[in-house]
């Protein structure tokens, strides 16, 4: 690290593929891709990394994200976020427009982290940024179509796969559902690997689409665009609720 290393906020100087490769370094973490009004996150160590053509997947036992390191123009550190006394520091892995492409944060505090980046150099933020204040959010509505496969999957006790996908990041969840809890104006899906948290009014429709394998659920948004989250299992009484 530069000395600015104590600064809470550095871009790092290195490509992005470079940082990538230093996540089983980090140990336990996060891997965050939101978009479109859905968050979807993996927890666990990163085994090791792989090469697939231009893509990057983190492997391990809670991971096989699949990331383009081509569509990030920025990589920033932010080691602001403090709770319970505990720093969980945090990577964006902005595209052009600012927004990340795909997030990791650190769930074994300070240390662990910036050893595992120790010698990349990074410069300091230059930018005062005022701490985002928390958004406050309807609850969500009983019939919200968001809700409705994701009740019934966990009415039906059958496995089924939570991925999602958009351009720069490839994620997926298989299990079985053990709640929804619909708070904080989300959607919930949480696990001790995985947590789906889908902002109420997100999904407008469900279309189902069949293969020979499985049925597929896309989520749709109020600009009939799909959102990139979808829901598949093996049959598509998964998704059904019983009468």
């Amino acid at each position: 690290m530069t000395d600015s290393a104590s600064a809470t906020r550095r871009y790092v100087l290195e490509t992005p593929d470079t940082v990538v490769r230093r996540l089983p370094d980090i140990g336990k973490l996060m891997i965050i891709g939101k978009r479109n009004g859905v968050t979807h996150e993996r927890i666990g160590p990163v085994e090791h990394v792989e090469d697939d053509g231009a893509f990057l997947v983190c492997r391990g036992q809670d991971h096989d994200s699949r990331l383009d390191p081509r569509l990030v123009a920025t990589v920033v550190i932010d080691t602001s976020s403090v709770m319970q006394e505990q720093v969980y520091p945090r990577l964006d892995f902005n595209g052009a427009d600012g927004e990340p492409v795909f997030s990791i944060v650190g769930f074994g505090g300070l240390e662990p982290f910036e050893t595992a980046l120790a010698g990349l150099a990074t410069e300091v933020d230059p930018v005062e940024r005022p701490k985002a204040e928390r958004t406050e959010r309807a609850d969500v509505a009983t019939d919200d179509p968001g809700l409705a496969p994701l009740n019934a999957a966990l009415a039906s006790a059958e496995t089924i796969v939570i991925a999602f996908d958009q351009p720069g990041f490839s994620q997926r969840w298989s299990g079985v559902v053990p709640k929804v809890s619909p708070a904080m104006g989300f959607i919930n899906v949480m696990t001790s690997d995985f947590h789906l948290h889908l902002l109420g009014g997100t999904v407008s429709r469900w279309q189902e689409e069949a293969t020979e394998d499985e049925v597929v659920l896309v989520a749709y948004g109020k600009d009939e665009h799909p959102t990139g989250l979808t829901l598949r299992a093996k049959t598509a009484a998964a998704f059904r609720l019983a009468n």
